[in-house]
């Protein structure tokens, strides 16, 4: 019997949905609701103007008012129970197997049983049971834990990882660094794991999360969080964790191409005084956009514009996620894409064409 061929998409792969799983009375947003809400809202409305997006929440019928008609016919709500909304590191992560789109369901366990996530882990597999993923496998491994914010793909089978996350206590403690490997490269059909040993953001609850500090934007490009000021707390680890960055080489022995995001001012929870992991590194690439996190300070403009020099060929969408981080989340750890399959992809290519002619 021949092995199985596994491809682990970039998200820049053409996606047919993006999760979102709703803040509600008894999560830990009660007492922001109105406000993330509205954050919320700006999120959904733009996934949904460019393509389908499936929505987690308590009450449909009551959610379904807050959008307009037209943005409403892209919207699939399933009325499913959740701890929290951090719908990137407990939704379904998605690979093709044989050209076949499968499910991916890891084991959540509130970022090494900091937090519940007793509903949380239940959601991809009542998505499944309920249909949210038509055409595709589902795999339950619910023996591994696994984060979607710890995990970068190039789509060409190299993997970005942080040691810190991975190697945590109360993860996977009884495997080794060699362990996970092994098993990200067998789950994921994965060639390389790149693992970065430095790094990290004050107030960040993931225990350094990759999509808070590098990001693929393309197999030979990182665009990186860099900390220019030295009596900032960061400044040492992401010094280091540049460092890394220039080390790596590409498949062909090329260095990256290394793009450079600015480390904001210090943001502080009003409420308490602590320090909040406010990042642009945590973007969204989505059909033609890229949603992009600001948090309403001096680098958000400088910041702008330097994912727009990336992604020339896509829209940015600002959104204003300062509430967000009150949580110590932004934007792409709320979301969660999965990719068009290769039956519905031809169609998709094949609409593109046709609509640029």
């Amino acid at each position: 019997m021949s092995k199985s061929k596994i491809i682990f998409p970039a998200e820049w792969h053409p996606q047919q949905a993006v999760q979102l799983t709703w803040p509600h009375a008894n999560s830990d947003w009660n007492y922001l609701l109105d406000e993330v809400e509205k954050c919320f809202v700006e999120i959904a409305t733009a996934i949904a103007a460019r393509q389908k997006l499936i929505i987690v929440c308590p009450d449909s019928k009551e959610l379904a008012t807050k959008f307009q008609p037209e943005i409403l016919q892209n919207i699939a709500f399933y009325e499913i129970g959740s701890n929290d909304t951090w719908a990137r590191d407990h939704g379904g992560i998605t690979v093709f197997q044989n050209e076949k789109p499968v499910i991916y369901d890891f084991c959540f366990n509130g970022w090494g049983m900091k937090f519940a996530a007793c509903h949380d882990n239940q959601i991809t597999r009542k998505l499944f049971q309920a249909g949210a993923f038509e055409g595709h496998g589902y795999s339950n491994l619910n023996f591994f834990v696994l984060e979607g914010g710890s995990i970068e793909s190039d789509g060409e089978g190299t993997i970005l990882t942080t040691e810190e996350c991975l190697l945590s206590h109360n993860r996977n403690d009884s495997l080794s660094k060699s362990d996970i490997e092994s098993c990200l490269k067998q789950f994921f059909g994965a060639e390389r794991i790149m693992w970065l040993k430095n790094g990290y953001l004050a107030g960040d609850d993931t225990d350094s999360h990759i999509d808070t500090l590098a990001r693929f934007c393309s197999p030979g490009t990182i665009a990186y969080v860099k900390c220019s000021a030295e009596k900032d707390e960061h400044f040492e680890a992401l010094k280091k964790m540049e460092g890394e960055l220039k080390a790596f080489t590409q498949v062909n022995g090329e260095p990256y191409r290394l793009v450079e995001l600015p480390m904001t001012p210090p943001i502080f929870d009003p409420d308490d005084g602590h320090r909040l992991p406010a990042t642009y590194a945590n973007f969204l690439i989505i059909n033609g956009a890229v949603l992009f996190p600001i948090y309403n300070c001096k680098t958000d403009e400088e910041a702008l514009k330097t994912i727009a020099s990336i992604f020339s060929d896509r829209e940015i969408v600002p959104i204003d996620c300062s509430v967000l981080i009150r949580q110590h989340g932004s934007l792409h750890c709320l979301t969660m894409q999965y990719p068009l399959f290769r039956r519905k992809l031809l169609h998709w290519q094949h609409l593109q064409s046709g609509n640029s002619n």
